[in-house]
């Protein structure tokens, strides 16, 4: 099967982002280009860990309800939730309401603040990770990768939860740490590019 599909445009993109009407304009415009805000990188860390066991459509389709239960991932704001706040968001049908994933996010947070104080910034500590130029595998051939090995270690020896290796694989590619286009993606160059231009942390 190809991994491409002919977009509205007529341009070549990844398959996968033809299966759901949420997902072209995500694929064109987040997918794959770098990110060093760390409310953006704390945000989608947490989105991946509740799309465990889910699609991503479903997290997508959430993701608004997801920001506004979450003061938009302010790490501040979300590191001084209390039991309280993990009643009100059990509460709230426009998230995921799983209790393990809710105080993953939480605990997530107030780790994300230490690290932060100690690193300088959470883009600093993940961009560490970023394989070396032709250390990455062939796009979309792979769920995991040695550096989203050592990333989840390294997050999971500072406590963070749901941070597993295919979760931070997944959010590296989201993330612009590798460019996981396929070959003949319209958008593979311009997510490329970017990476290039990229002053990182």
């Amino acid at each position: 099967m190809s991994e491409l599909f002919a977009g509205p445009d007529g341009g070549a993109r990844c398959r996968w982002c033809g299966a759901a009407p949420e997902f072209p304009h995500y694929h064109d415009s987040e997918w794959g280009f770098p990110v060093v805000d760390d409310t953006r990188l704390f945000e989608k860390i947490c989105l991946e860990g509740f799309q465990s066991g889910l699609s991503w459509r479903t997290i997508l389709a959430k993701r608004e309800n997801f920001r506004r239960a979450f003061h938009h991932f302010d790490i501040d704001r979300v590191a001084r939730f209390t039991e309280k706040d993990v009643e009100r968001l059990l509460q709230d049908e426009g998230i995921v309401r799983h209790r393990g994933k809710i105080e993953a996010v939480i605990n997530n947070a107030r780790r994300a603040r230490e690290l932060i104080a100690s690193e300088g910034s959470l883009a600093r500590f993940v961009w560490k990770f970023e394989p070396a130029p032709d250390g990455a595998a062939p796009p979309q051939t792979v769920s995991t990768s040695d550096e989203a090995i050592a990333l989840s270690k390294a997050l999971k020896k500072l406590g963070w939860k749901f941070v597993g290796p295919t979760t931070v694989y997944a959010f590296m590619q989201a993330m612009g740490l590798v460019n996981d286009h396929a070959q003949g993606c319209v958008v593979r160059e311009r997510a490329e590019r970017a990476r290039s231009k990229l002053k990182r942390p």
